[in-house]
């Protein structure tokens, strides 16, 4: 009797069985043409491997045999002997992912998931999709995608350039050891390596640089914060700038001094005590700050978190987007660490609450703040944007109007509460979006009777809906 996990009375491996719950509308798919997610072979070669490869290491796809580059349907035999040699190809494939087979209208479908376990490899090595095309990866390709699924991590590597001796701070340990009420007494070279921050051979990592070193530019250059005030509401005249290139915790600590001293905070007074309320609440720009230079890439050397103080806004950019594993739809709900270990030691210092939970306390506080409105955007940088009226905004007008919309289309929102009429290249100005996105963005919102436009194409702008 023949192992029904392996097989039914078909004779045929179940794994290639075609089923009701799995058809799939071939015709659709070729009128779709060959994409990142589509691929058509006309027979099966031993190129089939290279292309389940690249899919697995991207998005996930399809790969239809029997159908030509033109999306002619000539169809395969899909007899023992073919579904027998497609099965040994894709076990080539390291580590192992299970590839369902479809078959349907005399063509065989390979419907590859998008890998778990990235990245994937063959015997030719690593691909990847690159728009219609499967890639092969060079060297520094391969070294780059093994950064950004997380292989190695920045924060656990030998920092070859620093010296103990010369870069190592006692006063930046002292105060560690006070913040993480961790005794002092304890052997400090067994503790470092207790922390990650020291190897076997007593040499730093980065995270050990990051924060006990005594000037990080030479160690770790692209781990200096720059922070920049403009005059306005647009980069023109810078008024002041300054570059932090301490340890991680001052740098922090700078930073959120920076943005301080360069916005406003009114001050109300009821009854006997006088309350704050700054234009952007300090657990917000904490939280921003803290994540911008805890999260970031830092394999990334091409540019620093920058933190930009206008008139009516703050913006902090850090490189990296949203990790690798961390979908759009789990943002703010889901954590994943980049670099865990100065993850760690921050949540030891009581800079981090919980890990996950930062987002959502931004939002919170901006809610309860009522003074400005946050936005989040993720490309290949992370930018979260605090956004406030200059003036004193017409009473009730924005109350309850943002309800339901996402936080970038907040923000959109927000900015043409406060500049009636604005324009696309404006608005693409202030909230440094694509004029695409945004006018996708701006039709959402007509279409949904927040906004109007009023005026000439030429002269014309967008208003609030009355």
């Amino acid at each position: 009797m023949k192992n029904e996990r392996n097989s039914n009375n078909t004779g045929m491996p179940l794994d290639v069985i075609s089923d009701s719950r799995r058809i799939i509308n071939i015709t659709e798919l070729i009128n779709a043409g060959e994409g990142f997610h589509i691929e058509f072979k006309e027979s099966f070669d031993k190129s089939l491997i290279e292309e389940v490869c690249a899919f697995a290491n991207s998005g996930g796809g399809k790969i239809l045999l029997g159908v030509t580059d033109n999306g002619l349907i000539k169809g395969v035999k899909s007899d023992n002997k073919l579904r027998s040699m497609i099965q040994d190809f894709l076990r080539n494939l390291q580590p192992f992912l299970e590839i369902p087979l479809l078959f349907q209208d005399n063509v065989i479908i390979v419907d590859v998931p998008e890998g778990n376990e990235k990245p994937y490899a063959c015997s030719k090595g690593f691909f990847i999709r690159n728009g219609a095309n499967t890639q092969k990866l060079t060297r520094n390709e391969i070294i780059e995608f093994f950064q950004k699924e997380g292989k190695f991590r920045f924060d656990e590597l030998k920092n070859e350039k620093a010296n103990f001796q010369n870069d190592f701070d006692d006063k930046a340990f002292d105060e560690f050891l006070r913040l993480s009420k961790i005794s002092n007494s304890i052997d400090k070279m067994s503790l470092l390596k207790n922390l990650d921050c020291l190897t076997d051979d007593n040499k730093l990592t980065n995270a050990g640089a990051l924060f006990f070193a005594k000037d990080i530019d030479f160690l770790i250059n692209q781990a200096v914060v720059v922070c920049v005030l403009y005059k306005g509401t647009e980069k023109l005249n810078i008024l002041d700038k300054k570059n932090f290139s301490g340890n991680i915790v001052e740098n922090i600590n700078n930073a959120i001094v920076f943005v301080k001293r360069n916005t406003n905070t009114e001050y109300k007074i009821e009854n006997i005590q006088r309350e704050e309320i700054p234009d952007i609440p300090d657990v917000a720009l904490r939280e921003s700050i803290i994540n911008a230079v805890c999260h970031r890439d830092y394999f990334d050397k091409r540019t620093n978190v920058m933190i930009e103080v206008f008139d009516n806004k703050v913006i902090i950019t850090n490189p990296g987007g949203l990790p690798s594993g961390l979908k759009e739809s789990d943002f703010g709900k889901k954590s994943i660490a980049r670099n865990p270990i100065i993850a760690s030691l921050l949540h030891r210092i009581d800079y981090i609450e919980k890990i996950g939970t930062g987002i959502n306390r931004i939002k919170e506080s901006v809610k309860e703040n009522g003074r400005c409105t946050v936005g989040f955007l993720f490309t290949d940088f992370f930018e979260v944007t605090f956004l406030w009226n200059l003036s004193k905004p017409s009473e009730g007008l924005s109350e309850g109007l943002n309800e339901g919309l996402n936080e970038g289309l907040n923000l959109l929102l927000q900015v043409i509460i406060q500049n009636p009429g604005i324009q696309t290249k404006n608005l693409s100005e202030i909230l440094k979006r694509p004029v695409k996105t945004l006018e996708r963005q701006i039709k959402y919102l007509a279409d949904n009777a927040y906004i109007e436009r009023i005026g000439s194409k030429k002269t014309g702008g967008y208003y609030v809906k009355k």
